[in-house]
């Protein structure tokens, strides 16, 4: 296992980068997202937002990220004219402070899980649940799945036919059915994990369900598609947030941590090169007609 960077306070939304050859990370608490190279160049590709727990590439550049609300943003130095765009606004009315974790299916929809309350940021609410969005190729939006207690990870298994959902709260992984327009039914819960509590998740191309164990958990548990634990990839913290296959050939695993205990910038990024390639992540298609932020 190398580490390619650290000195961030909590590392998120890590998705591979196909035309820089890069991972994209965020740091929610300092803000900015970042690339790293596999020889450990990094640099700042967004300036400044903190609270992004997820992103994914846009097929017309550019990046979606969640946050305060769902937005898609240039990359630093595309095009200083051009805005922020503006998909999926919180609604404090209904509880929902911001968002967390998302995903993209193959057809280039997005699912995004909403916060009833922040679990990083002082907002002076009660714990409270959340819902999970989907943003359609029209820019429209609507809850698919209701009461979700602390949303993380989302990705989609090799098929397309099954979107798997951490809920870290309870400790477990949920999965849903993904139906033709995108909306979800059958939940049920996948697995229920025992040593830390899940946070980001990726999939494998042998359906192989790959869960970042936050909480002490100290590394990534791998499940077969029955939900049977597999390997373990362990890191040298025990805040490990989030996961994403990259690479050429997708066998790399970039591991991402927070920090954890009095020093606040021990956050990290790892790799690990594995023999099974991951899933990439299909790019997001979300038509870009929102409101200039």
């Amino acid at each position: 296992m190398d580490k390619l960077c650290s000195g961030y306070g909590l590392v998120e939304g890590p998705v591979w980068d196909e035309g820089r050859k890069a991972l994209l990370f965020s740091d929610v608490l300092n803000g900015g997202v970042y690339a790293v190279t596999r020889d450990c160049e990094v640099s700042t590709v967004i300036e400044h937002r903190r609270g992004i727990g997820g992103m994914v590439p846009h097929a017309s550049g550019g990046v979606v990220v969640s946050g305060r609300n769902v937005s898609w943003k240039p990359f630093a130095g595309d095009d200083d004219t051009v805005a922020t765009i503006l998909m999926l606004d919180r609604d404090e009315g209904n509880g929902n402070v911001g968002y967390n974790d998302l995903t993209s299916d193959r057809q280039g929809r997005v699912y995004v899980g909403s916060l009833g309350s922040s679990p990083v940021f002082e907002d002076g609410r009660e714990p409270a649940s959340g819902d999970l969005y989907l943003i359609d190729l029209d820019g429209k939006a609507h809850v698919v799945m209701p009461d979700i207690r602390l949303t993380n990870g989302l990705a989609v298994s090799p098929d397309g036919r099954t979107l798997y959902h951490s809920d870290t709260t309870p400790s477990v992984v949920n999965r849903y059915t993904v139906n033709e327009d995108g909306t979800l039914s059958d939940r049920d819960v996948f697995v229920t994990t025992d040593k830390g509590v899940p946070d980001g998740l990726c999939v494998s191309e042998d359906g192989a369900v790959w869960v970042a164990l936050a909480g002490g958990g100290g590394g990534v548990q791998s499940y077969a598609a029955d939900g049977s634990p597999q390997a373990f990839v362990s890191i040298p913290q025990p805040m490990c947030t989030s996961c994403c296959f990259g690479g050429d050939d997708l066998k790399d695993l970039y591991i991402v941590s927070g920090s954890d205990g009095g020093d606040l910038n021990t956050g990290a990024v790892y790799v690990e090169t594995l023999e099974t390639p991951g899933l990439p992540v299909h790019p997001a298609r979300i038509a870009l007609t929102g409101t200039g932020v």
